[in-house]
Order: C-alpha cells, then sequence, then structure tokens
C-alpha cells in the first residue's frame, strides 16, 4: 500500500534507528566512564548492591590505617616501657651491691640510695611525658584509673580483672606497725653516754640530752633502722614506717631503764605489725601491709592504700571507708568497618608508686619506698623491684600480644577483605570493556544502517508523484 498521511516504513526505521542510537549512547558512556552501571536505570539491584560494596570497602581502607596507626601507639607505649625495663635493671644491680654489707659503709649505700633516686625520678618522668599526641599512655589516665569519696583510702591500680563500678571499703582489721614503747619514762637528762640498738643499728646517746633530743637523735638513723621516734604518753615510742608482718623492730639498750635513760632498758624488746584485713564491694580482700586488694567478684585485682589513724600513728583506721569509684579508660580502636567493630587496651600507671604494690612480706609497699642504706633494706628493695619488673615485663607482653594477635593480623584480615570486596564490586559496576567494544561496534553499524534505512523509506513517498504525473 502507497500513501501520503502515513510513512509507516519511516516510522519503523526512525523506531530502530532510535534504539541503535540509544544503545550506542549507552556504550559510549560506559567505554569512556569506566562503569557500566552509571545510574539506578543501568540496572536498580546492582546499583544498591555496588554502592554498599563501596562503603564497605572505604570502611576497610579507613579501619586499616586506624590499625596501623594503633601499631603506632602500642609500639610507643612499649619503647618506653623497655627503657623503663632497663632503669629497673640498673636499680637491682645498685640494690645487690648494697646488699653487700659486709664491704659497703654508710657513705658508699648512701651514694647507692642517690642513685636509685635518680632512677625511680627518671622511670616517673617517662611515666608522666610518654605521649602520643596530646593522649598520655603510661600515667593511668589510658587504664582503670579509681576515685576514693573518703580521704583515708588513696586508690592504687586495677587490673584487667576489674569491672568499672562503685564498691564500697571496709576495714575489718587494722594493720599495725611494729612498736616498742620504754617501760620506764625519760623525766630527766641523760645521767651518762647510753649506746641504743634498734633494729641492729648502734645509735650512741650521748650524756646529758634530754628526751627530746633523744627522739631527734634516733630519728637521725631512720633511713637505716626504718624506725620512727616519738614521746607518746610521757614516754619514748620507737615506730616502724611500715605497716604488716614485715615490718620488725628490735630495741635494747647498754642501759638499766631509768628516769635518766632513754628507759628502754637492756631487755631486748620485739615487735612485729599486723597486716590490714576488710572487704572491697562485699567481697573478701586481701592485705598486705596498709593495702587492701580485691580477691574475688567484680572487686578483684582493686587495690587501695588505708591511712594512718591520726590518734594512733602506729595503726590504720578502721570501719567503712566510703566507696571507691572505678572508671575504665581504655584506649579504644576501631579496626573494622561496620559499628562498633573496635578493641580495648588498659594500660596501668608505671610510675614509682603504681610499681611493687603489695609484696607480701615486704616492708615497703611500691617501688617508690625502696631505700638501700640498710642490709634489710636492700634485701626488701630486690624484692620490690623484682616485682616491678614482672610488672612491666607482663605489661610489654600483653601489648605485644595485642599488636600481633589483634591488631596485625586484623589488618591483614582487611587487607584480604577489602582486595575481594573490590574485586566483588568490579564485578558488578566495571566496565567488561572486551564485551562493551562488541557492543559499541554492533550499534555503530547499526545506527549507520539505519540511517541508510530511513533516507529511503522517506524517498517512498515520491513514488507516488510518478503514478500522479
Amino acid at each position: 500500500m502507497l500513501g501520503i498521511q502515513n510513512n509507516v516504513s519511516a516510522l519503523n526505521a526512525q523506531h530502530n534507528l532510535g534504539r541503535s542510537q540509544n544503545s550506542l549512547n549507552t556504550s559510549i558512556e560506559r567505554l569512556s566512564s569506566g562503569f557500566k552501571v552509571n545510574r539506578g536505570a543501568d540496572g536498580p539491584a546492582a546499583l544498591v548492591i555496588s554502592e554498599k560494596q563501596r562503603a564497605q570497602i572505604a570502611g576497610l581502607k579507613a579501619a586499616i590505617d586506624n590499625t596501623d596507626k594503633a601499631v603506632a601507639v602500642v609500639q610507643t607505649a612499649e619503647g618506653a616501657l623497655t627503657e623503663i625495663n632497663s632503669l629497673l635493671v640498673k636499680a637491682r644491680s645498685l640494690s645487690i651491691d648494697s646488699a653487700n654489707t659486709g664491704v659497703n659503709d654508710a657513705d658508699a649505700l648512701a651514694a647507692n640510695q642517690a642513685e636509685i633516686d635518680n632512677v625511680l625520678d627518671t622511670i616517673n618522668r617517662i611515666a608522666a611525658n610518654t605521649q602520643f599526641g596530646d593522649s598520655n599512655l603510661l600515667d593511668g589516665s589510658s587504664g582503670l584509673q579509681g576515685t576514693a569519696s573518703d580521704t583515708d583510702v588513696t586508690f592504687l591500680k586495677a587490673t584487667s580483672d576489674t569491672s568499672a563500678g562503685s564498691y564500697a571499703v571496709a576495714v575489718t582489721t587494722v594493720a599495725e606497725r611494729a612498736n616498742a614503747t620504754a617501760g620506764t619514762a625519760q623525766t630527766t637528762n641523760l645521767a651518762a653516754a647510753e649506746t641504743l640498738t634498734v633494729n641492729g643499728v648502734s645509735i650512741s646517746l650521748n650524756a646529758g640530752l634530754d628526751q627530746n633530743a633523744v627522739v631527734s637523735r634516733i630519728n637521725e638513723f631512720t633511713g637505716q633502722t626504718g624506725v620512727v621516734a616519738a614521746v607518746v604518753g610521757g614516754a619514748t615510742q620507737l615506730r616502724t614506717e611500715s605497716f604488716g608482718t614485715a615490718a620488725t623492730i628490735d630495741v635494747i639498750s647498754d642501759t638499766a631503764a631509768a628516769a635518766t635513760s632513754s628507759g628502754f632498758g637492756t631487755t631486748l624488746v620485739q615487735d612485729s605489725g599486723v597486716n590490714v584485713a576488710g572487704t572491697i564491694g562485699g567481697n573478701a580482700a586481701t592485705g598486705s601491709g596498709a593495702v587492701l586488694t580485691g580477691s574475688a567478684g567484680a572487686s578483684q585485682g582493686i587495690m587501695v592504700s588505708i591511712a594512718e589513724d591520726a590518734a594512733n600513728l602506729t595503726q590504720t583506721v578502721t570501719g567503712a571507708q566510703g566507696n571507691i569509684t572505678i572508671a575504665d579508660n581504655s584506649l579504644i580502636f576501631q579496626i573494622g568497618a561496620n559499628q562498633n567493630q573496635t578493641v580495648s587496651i588498659s594500660i596501668d600507671s608505671v610510675d614509682s608508686t603504681g610499681l611493687g604494690i603489695g609484696v607480701a612480706g615486704n616492708q615497703f609497699t611500691n617501688l617508690n619506698e625502696i631505700s638501700v642504706t640498710s642490709a634489710s633494706g636492700a634485701q626488701d628493695s630486690i624484692g620490690i623491684i623484682d616485682a616491678a619488673i614482672d610488672e612491666i615485663s607482663t605489661l610489654r607482653g600483653t601489648l605485644g600480644a595485642f599488636q600481633g594477635n589483634t591488631l596485625e593480623s586484623t589488618a591483614t584480615n582487611m587487607r584480604s577483605t577489602l582486595e575481594n570486596t573490590v574485586n566483588a564490586e568490579s564485578v558488578i559496576r566495571d566496565t567488561d570493556f572486551a564485551e562493551e567494544i562488541s557492543k559499541f561496534t554492533n550499534s555503530q553499524v547499526l545506527v549507520q544502517a539505519g540511517a541508510s534505512v530511513l533516507s529511503s523509506a522517506n524517498q517512498s513517498s515520491q513514488l507516488i508523484l510518478s503514478l500522479l504525473g
């Protein structure tokens, strides 16, 4: 049929040419962009899946960077701990040297103590100043911190066994210092020179000294004896600086007890201290000296120091002592691509007051108190330093395990996951150039053919004019 009102052939050719042109434009877009899905219309399901995978890919890349930064934090902390460990080894050598009392005189012991004090100052400086960015790592602010509601309780430390929360502290048995009181009160000046032996240290008391002068003379040797003298109830009283069963006192004089002597007499007076006992959070706590350590329940690992009783300096306070509140300030690292994929690690304080705490049978309660100016002090200092070395080594091991088994292993796994996720996203979204070029060539030929056919279809109406002529 030939007609001039409707040219169906041209319409058909135009329709097919349009389809070929659209196909050609799509191929050009895919070839130029590199993606076969550029908009939702190109594949709604594919777009949804690939966009989720793109978010996951970005998250994995950020998490890998986070993990690398976390490794740097851990290495910074461990580097400082390595130096602290070296300083502790040096302090231990000095303590061993001081324990050789058959060779060392008082000046040598004092020199060793001065060097140990310098070591402790350096440890404290490292603990206070080791930072990553603005974050302190070793001062306790990156671990479990405790706040006491009662001024008679001092938080010392907590462990990984401790849960955050608030715990009541109660003392059921007071800690006691070893103490000895002169059987006879000195009421006048010493009638004759006297030698008072306290914990194996001979103290010469010159004739004519009054009671206050005798007390002052005894206190000149506190560094060697670990004993403090004071006038209590009119009589001279000696008490150890430390609390607990490790604190002992032995005192004897070469002069009979009298109002004109120190009053201790020629009979050996001995005494030992008592360890504190009590509860933390209603659970049993073990005592060492004046330090209570939670041994069960959520309060396990909490260490607190109980203050001396102002009314009786030979013992600590007793009864309910308020609450200790534990806050978990552990370092938290986002090491996953999704919400709440985090890990944390707690780094305890490593200053000298936070190391070597609560060593059983030791006159010192922490590393900061060690003194090597006496034989017993040097021996106990070795024990405290050994405990501190164990704590530092354990912390370094914990950090090393965290770095190797948690951070680095996770990063390795995420790199593998990233590779596979990128590959999956590529399959869904990237242009297959071999396939698309074939489509492009086919569409290009169809467009050229369609244009030619449309031209021919438009000329078909000219045949009618030949029939009219």
